[in-house]
């Protein structure tokens, strides 16, 4: 079990956790539609087992990369700890789960499983032809809100696609971040993301842009769409928005020594505490 959690990096999945409770409670709270356990608990499976998939799926695909990088070569299958079909058996397994479950959640959910499954293990293939990788990383992410919103209603709304907007700028902002480390082995291997196209300034920049982007997205339901929020949703925007500006603060194109405390650390608790503010407000307006 260490060893599969240590594959998927089980940890990571405080990122987009969060923003699944924030879908799930956005539709609970703004809609008819009524608190439900079994429902929760589904759509905590869901996010496992398709992150379970979309990161073992990544590995498996990497494995000869990750072999010839020096920082990624201690992984579990270049090191041995696991094999490349363990890793593809993990995946398919995680897959099946991920499409069993919706299929008990609703009709639109299953149907939409096998389009959600090729958007997060799709994007492990993306370095190889696009540097726009971390944005289709992002949008695998985006899905959270947008998904947990779905479990509850079985229907499309505006205000949960303003989150999931704000996870995918969010991070493809902080994969562009953690890409840095990476520049020169990409350009050596032929490999696509944007610090190896744009050099890590001009990466940075971007990185910038997009956060931005996503400070202004969990901004806008609250002055564009009919969802009343109070005082601890607008704490929550200003934390969430401190946060991605101290992680810019962190890393210099010359210093990128703390790059692994702002992509895990800052994040994790961005995310986190960005959710919380939003379920107590949430619960304070019912």
């Amino acid at each position: 079990m260490k060893k599969y959690l240590s594959l998927v990096t089980f940890t990571h999945t405080i990122f987009a956790m969060p923003f699944a409770f924030i879908g799930y409670f956005l539709a609970v709270t703004t809609t008819s539609f009524r608190f439900d356990w079994e429902k929760l608990v589904m759509m905590i499976l869901c996010m496992v087992f398709a992150r379970n998939s979309a990161m073992a799926f990544n590995r498996y695909l990497d494995r000869d990369i990750d072999s010839k990088n020096p920082r990624t070569k201690q992984r579990d299958i270049p090191s041995g700890r696991i094999s490349p079909t363990s890793a593809l058996t993990f995946t398919i397994v995680n897959c099946l789960l991920f499409i069993i479950t919706t299929w008990f959640i609703n009709n639109l959910c299953f149907y939409l499983s096998p389009v959600a499954l090729l958007v997060v293990l799709g994007y492990s293939a993306t370095k190889r032809f696009t540097a726009l990788c971390h944005l289709v990383l992002g949008l695998g992410l985006s899905l959270a809100p947008i998904g947990a919103y779905l479990v509850i209603t079985g229907q499309f709304a505006l205000t949960p696609l303003f989150f999931s907007f704000a996870v995918l700028c969010w991070v493809s902002g902080f994969d562009i971040i953690y890409a840095l480390q990476d520049e020169d082995f990409d350009r050596s291997e032929n490999l696509h993301s944007i610090p190896a196209w744009l050099g890590k300034v001009n990466a940075l920049r971007l990185s910038t842009f997009l956060h931005v982007l996503s400070a202004l997205f969990v901004i806008a339901p609250a002055f564009l769409t009919p969802v009343g929020f109070g005082y601890l949703y607008y704490a929550g925007i200003v934390f969430f928005c401190a946060m991605l500006i101290y992680q810019h603060l962190l890393v210099k194109p010359n210093d990128l020594s703390r790059v692994n405390f702002a992509f895990m650390t800052t994040n994790g608790i961005a995310s986190v505490v960005f959710a919380v503010f939003f379920l107590l407000d949430r619960l304070w307006i019912r």
